[in-house]
């Protein structure tokens, strides 16, 4: 998983949209309820997440804003 990331959110919708590179073709699976990650269908590569329902899921604890997914990441080494 590597290059840019862009975040975009609709206040209207309450949807976080989180995207990794370039824009492409994906496949969407649901991970959890009102979780989504999209997938390059080729490369098999996680290229974003959709979050529905996001400000609910937003906490504010101790003047921290805390989101968590449950998502683990592995990093390549090179």
């Amino acid at each position: 998983m590597a290059g840019r990331l862009a975040l975009h959110f609709d206040e209207e919708g309450d949807v976080l949209d989180i995207s990794i590179g370039r824009p492409r073709k994906a496949i969407t699976k649901e991970l959890e309820h009102d979780l989504a990650v999209r997938i390059d269908p080729r490369t098999k590569e996680v290229i974003g997440f959709t979050i529905l329902n996001f400000t609910k899921r937003f906490k504010i604890s101790k003047g921290r804003h805390e989101f968590r997914l449950p998502i683990v990441a592995k990093v390549a080494s090179h």
